[in-house]
């Protein structure tokens, strides 16, 4: 089906930051502007889930060029979800900004960039064109490094070296990979590539450019071995960016490795082993590195990189239940990942530090903001009935199915690894005495900030909470969700059946 306003969640974040730039000397006005703009954006992405979900995939040709030589805009049950998801967590964010983001950042465009971040990533979940998914890749590595580096500290411009040179490297290898199947295939619209790659002869060269988009998707998405780049950056900026960081940025590249590994190049018994290892070791990886941090939104970057294995595991699978599984833990870790780098700068205002040697006796002093932030980060364990079980159940049944008993070792083990850091914030945060240390100078403890600027903190984390109860509460709707997702990308014949309809692709326009 074809409907015009499926761009809307796109434009209208472009809109905003426009908006914005007109008021870059009122600070106030800003804030007021970006949480306003986020609550119409979660509006038109309910509306536009509820299209979907109720109607069927829709699709937008750019300029009424006929796919597949237009510019396509497909909302398909999983592109809408993700940016709800965006959109919700765009909202808190932007609260949260307008409570912790410092004047000086702000003035240098701050929500303006921030906009245009989610612009991006929006438009990388609706565009039905390779080509075009690499521009809005593009456009988030810029607004991500202009947000990275804003304010000039030299942790953050150190980090921001690390990770603009590796997103750098994706993009050459992502843009590389694009050029071979263009001069294989002739096309670059998915749905059309989805039925020319198994017609191709050369099928050497297409598992080739498989891999490069492998690599180029993995590099962004932060799998073993090319992770390092994120725990390295992740932790450097306020902790309103590392939150929009955590939760959104690396899921555009998980979102990537879906829809071409199950449009594109199905995999194969090399590819689906290469890509369950390639799982095993990031959760390996990003599990152990968590275990010897000391500094709580470090320990959070690397269950990041722990918990992206856990859906790569899904994709490894490669059946209907795994790709479900997969798509219900993408779900619940946007959340949950974008709550916990909120509540590191709630703690941040509170303590004046990130070191966890440095804190203590939190729950003493704030009993209900510590059960408040207890719900994101038992959620994350996967404590029974919080959102992170649900989802393992999946995959670990899926691994039982397929004999994929590896993969499930090392799901249970990534668990046990998770457990322990968290365990292991709460004791030393929440529970222990807390050492007296001199503060510096420029952090406001959390008690001395006006009340406006408390709610601004608080409502955001109760916001994600209430959304991360919901997802293991209500579990059985987010199942349906995950289930009509995976059933969609393991069989994508409605996809292509919505982008080109009756057309044949051979034909010129």
């Amino acid at each position: 089906m074809s409907n015009q306003y499926i761009i809307f969640p796109v434009l209208f974040q472009l809109f905003t930051a426009i908006v914005l730039m007109f008021f870059w000397t009122k600070r106030t006005a800003q804030k007021f502007i970006s949480m306003g703009g986020s609550v119409i954006a979660l509006g038109i992405a309910v509306w536009l889930f509820s299209t979907v979900w109720n109607g069927g995939i829709f699709t937008m040709q750019a300029g009424s060029w006929q796919a597949p030589f237009g510019i396509t805009f497909v909302a398909d049950v999983f592109s809408s979800t993700l940016v709800l998801l965006t959109a919700i967590s765009g909202l808190a964010v932007s609260v949260f900004s307008a409570g912790s983001v410092r004047n000086r950042r702000i003035k240098f465009g701050y929500f303006p960039i921030f906009h245009l971040l989610l612009m991006g990533l929006n438009g990388a979940f609706l565009t039905g064109d390779i080509f075009n998914l690499y521009v809005w890749f593009e456009i988030i590595i810029i607004s991500s490094f202009v947000l990275l580096t804003l304010g000039g500290e030299k942790p953050q411009i150190e980090g921001s070296i690390k990770y603009v040179t590796m997103n750098l490297l994706a993009s050459v290898i992502f843009l590389t990979a694009i050029a071979i199947l263009y001069g294989l295939a002739g096309s670059l619209n998915m749905a059309d590539l989805s039925l020319k790659i198994p017609e191709i002869e050369n099928q050497g060269l297409v598992n080739v450019t498989a891999i490069l988009f492998l690599i180029g998707f993995g590099i962004k998405s932060a799998v073993f071995p090319l992770y390092f780049w994120l725990p390295a950056s992740y932790h450097t900026p306020p902790p309103a960016i590392s939150a929009i960081f955590g939760g959104l940025l690396t899921k555009v590249g998980v979102y990537a490795l879906f829809r071409v590994f199950t449009l594109i190049f199905v995999p194969d018994e090399f590819t689906g082993n290469l890509i369950s290892w390639i799982a095993v070791f990031t959760i390996l990886a990003g599990g152990l590195g968590a275990l010897v941090q000391t500094n709580i939104r470090k320990a959070f970057s690397y269950l990041i990189v722990c918990h992206i294995g856990f859906m790569i595991a899904g994709l490894g699978i490669y059946t209907e239940l795994a790709i479900a599984g997969a798509i219900f833990y993408l779900i619940h870790d946007i959340t949950v990942k974008t709550n916990l780098f909120l509540v590191s700068g709630m703690i941040f205002k509170i303590e004046g530090t990130y070191n966890m040697r440095y804190m203590g006796g939190l729950y003493r002093s704030w009993p209900k903001l510590s059960l408040l932030m207890a719900i994101p980060l038992f959620s994350l364990v996967g404590i029974p009935p919080l959102s992170g079980f649900w989802a393992k159940i999946f995959l670990i049944e899926a691994g039982f199915r397929t004999n994929e008993y590896v993969v499930i070792a090392f799901i249970i083990l990534g668990s046990f690894l998770t457990l322990f850091v968290i365990a292991r914030i709460w004791a030393e945060v929440f529970w222990k005495k807390g050492a007296e240390l001199p503060k510096k100078e420029y952090v406001k403890y959390f008690f001395e900030l006006r009340r406006a600027k408390q709610y601004a903190m608080i409502i955001p984390i109760v916001l994600l909470s209430a959304v991360t109860l919901y997802i293991g509460l209500g579990a059985e709707n987010i199942v349906a969700v995950a289930k009509v997702i995976g059933a969609d990308l393991m069989d994508p014949s409605q996809y292509i059946e919505a982008v080109l309809g009756n057309s044949n692709p051979t034909d010129a326009p």
